[in-house]
């Protein structure tokens, strides 16, 4: 197993989509992290506020582990935000945790 870190840059106008998505998308998360697989997760606010309200969100970030990079992949490709079509690019990295 190795830390995969998944991308989902949010298209446009797509809070909505979002919001109506977050909960099957949490189910999923709260998944990896009941498996002790998830290092962290959440949203990348569109402006510098843990708030953003209307401005929405510029996407978001998970970082867990997975047996391969095409499990990540997989993983992320049946993401709600990916099949509500909230994200408009997603990428998964290789990620070596060292701090903390």
């Amino acid at each position: 197993m190795m830390f995969y870190a998944l991308i989902g840059e949010d298209a446009p106008g797509t809070l909505d989509a979002r919001m109506a998505a977050r909960p099957a998308h949490l189910a999923r998360l709260e998944a990896l992290h009941d498996e002790a697989r998830l290092l962290i997760a959440g949203p990348m606010p569109a402006i510098d506020s843990p708030d953003p309200g209307p401005a929405g969100f510029a996407g978001s970030l998970v970082v867990a582990e997975f047996p391969s990079q095409a499990e990540a992949e997989r993983w992320l490709a049946d993401d709600p935000y990916v099949k509500q079509g909230v994200f408009a690019r997603t990428s998964v990295r290789p990620f070596k945790k060292v701090l903390p």
